[in-house]
């Protein structure tokens, strides 16, 4: 995970506990109903942060399936061109046999 999506989740998880306790503090109703709006916001919170870490879990693994088709681009294009290079180095070899193969004759 990237440092500014952390960044952003510890954000997320500050301001809801900084919210919680604000409304403790400030809440007029009874302890029941106040700590259960307290656990229906820890709740939404939750799905909220679940929803941000799914897609920022997309978005990784979009990047690197991206990444993925673009290195087996670059690598059948590296093996093509391994196998163009291979047919010249054995031209170039094969004439230089045949060259040497001719001074050798005319040498004896």
């Amino acid at each position: 995970m990237s440092n500014n999506t952390g960044n952003t989740l510890l954000a997320l998880l500050a301001g809801a506990a900084v919210g919680a306790g604000i409304g403790i503090l400030f809440a007029p109703d009874k302890g029941s109903k106040t700590r259960k709006r307290i656990k229906d916001g820890f709740d939404q919170e939750k799905e909220h942060l679940k929803e941000k870490f799914n897609e920022a879990s997309d978005q990784l693994k979009s990047k690197f399936s991206k990444a993925k088709v673009d290195l087996e681009k670059e690598f059948e294009h590296l093996i093509t061109q391994t196998d163009h290079k291979k047919e010249e180095v054995i031209e170039a070899l094969e004439k230089k046999l045949a060259e040497l193969k001719k001074q050798s004759a005319a040498t004896k």
